[in-house]
């Protein structure tokens, strides 16, 4: 069983073919995909493919992208809504996607801050774990999260250096790898899924951004490219896929205690 720890089924690029793409990473060996939100206005959208959908679950929070596009309302509505469902039969399996970007033009770094450290306290009030958006600011967000403790979580699409990575998991951080990784040109990236522990490492697609190598003339990422991304880190590290399958799937039961409950709960898989 494979988990893919990040995925925006809810995306648009999704609606012409929604259900068979989850179908079709299930039949692939993918039997939970989480569905991180990035703004107040998919809130919705994402706890209701987790209500239809027994093989998807859900977090809530405000992508560093959408910071621009939010207000401080949203914040308030953020601690609402996460009050409401962990009281449900449909709880989030953590605060995400939240972080900063300090790669897209025009960014407001006072502002991401302000949005990202605001999350990170609702995510120690309810004790839930954070998927953090880590682009181009990996220090800084360690930075916050040394003051702001929380229960650990994902550093999504980690490309960082040996050192950010060791720093992540000495504070209880899993960290996130997906496409980039297939790609032969990525040498960093091959380096980390080759020697970093592998209980510190979860799967991901990212779909539908992020598409392995072998998809580059695609536009669309989907879940199922997972089992053959796993296979690949299986061949890098010179083990059996068998075990990346298993231990990755036991780090993002681990990481996200809410996830766990999940597989019990009666819904209808499509």
């Amino acid at each position: 069983m494979l988990i893919d720890t990040h995925c925006h089924l809810d995306a648009a690029e999704f609606d012409a073919d929604r259900e068979v793409v989850i179908q079709e990473a299930f039949n692939n060996e993918v039997k939970m995909m989480v569905v991180p939100s990035v703004h107040r206005n998919n809130f919705e959208a994402v706890a209701s493919l987790s209500e239809t959908h027994a093989c998807c679950t859900y977090a809530l929070g405000i992508h560093p992208m959408y910071v621009a596009r939010s207000q401080l309302a949203d914040l308030a509505f953020l601690d609402q809504a996460v009050a409401k469902q962990l009281k449900s039969d449909n709880p989030p399996v953590a605060i995400g996607e939240i972080g900063l970007d300090f790669f897209i033009a025009d960014y407001d770094k006072a502002s991401q801050e302000y949005y990202f450290v605001e999350q990170l306290n609702i995510a120690k009030q309810y004790d839930l774990p954070v998927i953090l958006h880590v682009r181009r600011a990996i220090d800084d967000i360690l930075k916050h999260l040394r003051k702001h403790k929380v229960r650990g979580g994902i550093a999504h699409a980690f490309n960082g250096s040996r050192q950010q990575a060791e720093a992540f998991i000495d504070l209880g951080f899993k960290l996130g790898f997906g496409g980039a990784l297939t790609h032969p040109r990525a040498l960093k990236i091959r380096e980390l899924v080759s020697t970093l522990p592998l209980e510190a490492i979860v799967l991901e697609t990212d779909a539908p951004d992020i598409p392995p190598e072998w998809l580059k003339n695609d536009k669309r990422n989907t879940p199922k490219q997972l089992l053959n991304i796993s296979e690949i880190i299986a061949s890098l590290r010179h083990i059996k896929h068998t075990q990346v399958t298993e231990i990755t799937t036991n780090n993002a039961l681990e990481i996200l205690p809410n996830l766990a409950k999940l597989f019990t709960r009666p819904k209808v898989i499509h």
